[in-house]
C-alpha cells in the first residue's frame, strides 16, 4: 500500500506560480512512478504530468507544457509539481497518483494506470 498526501493548493493571480508537494509513504512509496491528474469545475479528471521512478523520463500534458515542472526528491518520498504562469483555467482540484511500477507505461495519461490516489488539493486561479 502507498499513502499520498497533496498539499501546497491555494487562491494565486492570473499569472502567478504555485508549488504542490505530493508526500509519500507506504512500502512501495520510492519504487514508484507517480503523476499529476487534475478535476476543474463541471469536467472529467485530466492528465497533468507523469514521471518515472529516476525522474529520467517525464511527459506534460500539452495545456501546461512550458509552464509547469514536475520533479521528485526520492530520498524525502515526495513528489513536486511547480506551476508558473498560472491561468484562470488551470482552477481544479489536484490528485497526485502513484504506479505499482518503478516506469511510465505508454498509457500513462490513463487513470486506471495508477493504483494510488491522495484526497487531492485545491488550486483556484482568479483572473
Amino acid at each position: 500500500q502507498v499513502q499520498l498526501v497533496e498539499s501546497g493548493g491555494g487562491l494565486v493571480q492570473a499569472g502567478g506560480s504555485l508549488r504542490l508537494s505530493c508526500a509519500a509513504s507506504g512500502r512501495t512509496s520510492s519504487n514508484s512512478a507517480m503523476a499529476w491528474f487534475r478535476r476543474g469545475p463541471g469536467k472529467e479528471r485530466e492528465f497533468v504530468a507523469a514521471t518515472s521512478w529516476s525522474g529520467a523520463v517525464t511527459y506534460y500534458a500539452d495545456s501546461v507544457k512550458g509552464r509547469f515542472t514536475m520533479s521528485r526528491d526520492n530520498a524525502k518520498n515526495t513528489v513536486y509539481l511547480q506551476m508558473n504562469s498560472l491561468k484562470p483555467e488551470d482552477t481544479a482540484v489536484y490528485y497526485c497518483a502513484a504506479r505499482t511500477s518503478l516506469f511510465l507505461s505508454l498509457s500513462y495519461y490513463f487513470e486506471s494506470d495508477y493504483s494510488y490516489w491522495g484526497q487531492g488539493t485545491q488550486v483556484t486561479v482568479s483572473s
